[in-house]
């Protein structure tokens, strides 16, 4: 039998999880463009990494912008970690929100599978197995912030009609 869900994901059904399947549009990765504080990018991937650089190293920024995926958006800016702002740790909540409002704002999509989200009323979870920040990470015991953000966002839609 051929398996196609990474044996580290939670398949229960008791959670929303977006590290991609159903619920992809969740995912920084999902390919949603997003205009924010007046420049369009390809992802929210890219409008996060950028965000990290437009004070510092401008001309980075705009290469992240310009990068193919949101692979590629991340790993530039991983690699040029260095030159990032000096305070990302203690700001880059906030951005994210911001980022995400714009997604969800400019992508009707994104807000249909997030109203759909709120039927179902469970925990959004990035479950990612790599990352316990903005996922829950390999032992399912991370911070999950973006499935919190998006729970927010999810928590201030207008009643479903």
């Amino acid at each position: 039998m051929i398996q196609f869900r990474d044996p580290d994901l939670e398949t229960s059904g008791k959670i929303i999880g977006f590290y991609p399947r159903e619920f992809f549009v969740f995912d920084n990765f999902a390919s949603f463009a997003v205009d924010y504080q007046g420049r369009r990018y390809p992802t929210s991937e890219h409008a996060y990494q950028a965000a990290k650089f437009w004070q510092t190293a401008p001309d980075l920024a705009e290469e992240i912008v310009r990068a193919r995926s949101a692979h590629e958006a991340y790993k530039l800016a991983k690699d040029n970690k260095n030159k990032q702002l000096k305070n990302w740790d203690t700001v880059k909540l906030s951005i994210m929100e911001e980022i995400l409002r714009a997604k969800l704002a400019q992508n009707p999509y994104v807000a249909q599978k997030l109203r759909e989200a709120k039927i179902l009323d469970l925990e959004i979870v990035e479950d990612s197995p790599k990352d316990d920040f903005w996922g829950w990470g390999k032992n399912r015991d991370g911070r999950n912030e973006l499935g919190k953000i998006w729970m927010k966002l999810r928590d201030e839609l207008e009643e479903i009609k």
